[in-house]
């Protein structure tokens, strides 16, 4: 069983709506910050999004501010991408992935999800 697992992605219109999920299969789920990533082909993997062990802690990358929002459950072991206002350049590979500390940088991380493909075309 993966240890962290992204649902939700979908083909969507410029203007919509849509959130994605990712699911942490053990119970160490509230240890760790969380993040979302995304990768286009031939492309390196972006900073999207970043929580801290609580809701409270939220980072964003510069061209998802005021669209996105990231959250968690911890009591569910969840986290969530809600995508608000999409853009055909939002179209990606989105991850899900754990670190211990704050950080934005991909190469930090050793724990990933599968992806979930985000399309955003009219």
């Amino acid at each position: 069983q993966a240890l962290l697992k992204e649902t939700g992605g979908g083909l969507v219109q410029p203007g919509d709506s849509l959130t994605l999920s990712c699911e942490h299969s053990d119970h160490l789920f509230g240890a760790y910050f969380m993040g979302w990533f995304r990768q286009t082909p031939g492309k390196e993997r972006e900073f999207v999004a970043l929580i801290g062990w609580y809701s409270g802690n939220t980072y964003y990358g510069d061209s998802v501010k005021g669209r996105f929002t990231i959250s968690r459950d911890n009591a569910k072991k969840s986290m969530y991408l809600q995508m608000t206002g999409l853009r055909q350049e939002d179209t990606a590979v989105y991850y899900c992935a754990r670190i211990r500390y704050h950080s934005e940088n991909p190469a930090d991380y050793d724990t990933w999800g599968q992806g979930t493909q985000v399309t955003v075309s009219s």
